[in-house]
């Protein structure tokens, strides 16, 4: 009889758990595709969203459920990372329209989404799910998209658990090489607010340029004279 019950209790275990990584995958699967969909060369299709919600809802109601560990750290981060994404969208189309995220007060500190079995604020995903337990990936910064212009652009692909790694090293070179976000002229640099917002984030293990340089193909000289241009809050709208 001990045995049944164990057996019992090992299959009705194994079974939660494929019930469990299906729910993800098939989250990660969708948003993939809601992504792909919406958002263009750096930029999202509210508009369109707007007139048809139910992918986006969807997919909210799926996050909504999963929960994922520390201990699981690229699919973690992976689904932490297209939440975060996915109800910036969601904000965006509850207060459309609006020329700015900061229209809506609250935006990113107060706005509560059901994600991951609880009740949270932009700002929490980022720093408490993300930042708060990874603290040594800077390259967050680099692929969480707050809707504003100033951001380094949202892709028009989920992140997956396979290809994470990946996707933050591309994301960061893209935005670190891109001249409208580092901006050298001569002996001066002027970086975004990002790097003023977030500096113990990036100086870590040396400075500011030291960790720029580090995905540039052109390096900055390390004695720059360093500046911060201010950010761009409009929306990153088609």
């Amino acid at each position: 009889m001990k045995k049944l019950i164990i057996l019992t209790i090992t299959l009705i275990g194994l079974s939660v758990f494929e019930t469990k990584a299906q729910d993800l995958q098939s989250f990660f699967n969708d948003a993939d595709v809601f992504f792909n969909s919406y958002v263009s060369d750096g930029k999202v299709d509210y508009r369109a969203i707007i007139k048809s919600p139910e992918q986006l809802n969807s997919l909210l109601e799926k996050a909504e459920k999963i929960e994922v560990s520390t201990s699981e750290a690229n699919t973690y981060q992976s689904f932490w990372i297209n939440a975060y994404n996915l109800s910036v969208i969601k904000g965006v189309i509850d207060n459309y329209p609006m020329k700015s995220p900061l229209d809506k007060k609250g935006f990113f500190e107060k706005v509560t989404y059901e994600v991951g079995n609880t009740s949270i604020t932009l700002n929490d995903i980022e720093n408490k799910k993300l930042r708060g337990v990874f603290k040594k990936e800077a390259r967050f910064h680099f692929v969480l998209v707050c809707a504003g212009l100033g951001c380094p652009p949202i892709i028009n692909k989920a992140y997956q658990p396979s290809s994470l790694e990946s996707q933050l090293q591309k994301q960061t070179e893209i935005a670190l090489n891109n001249p409208n976000f580092i901006k050298v002229k001569g002996n001066e640099v002027q970086l975004s607010q990002i790097f003023e917002w977030y500096k113990s984030d990036f100086t870590q293990d040396g400075t500011e340029i030291e960790f720029i340089n580090r995905f540039r193909k052109e390096a900055i000289p390390e004695k720059a004279k360093v500046s911060y241009y201010s950010y761009d809050w409009r929306l990153n709208a088609k």
